[in-house]
């Protein structure tokens, strides 16, 4: 689980920021009067993400949580008989 966690954060954070452009305009005048514009865009290229990949890394999150809840729940219902035959033994 420890070792998925950053690649699901790299890439929400890749889904997030995929979509970037700014455009920037600068207008300059001279003491002649003589105006100049110069307009820049910019466009962040991202990197496509493998959905294979990332469907992968989701199910195996999704598996070790599973896994987790039932190691959970078989430890509970061990301690519960455990608590069960200490307690019938003290009547």
């Amino acid at each position: 689980m420890r070792k998925l966690t950053p690649l699901l954060f790299a890439a929400a954070l890749i889904g997030m920021t995929a979509c970037e452009q700014r455009t920037e305009t600068q207008t300059v005048t001279d003491t002649t009067g003589t105006t100049q514009t110069k307009t820049t865009t910019v466009s962040a290229t991202m990197p496509s993400v493998d959905t294979a990949a990332t469907a992968q890394a989701k199910q195996d999150a999704t598996d070790a949580a599973r896994d987790a809840a039932h190691a959970t729940g078989t430890a509970m219902e061990t301690a519960g008989k455990e608590i069960q035959k200490r307690t019938d033994k003290k009547h």
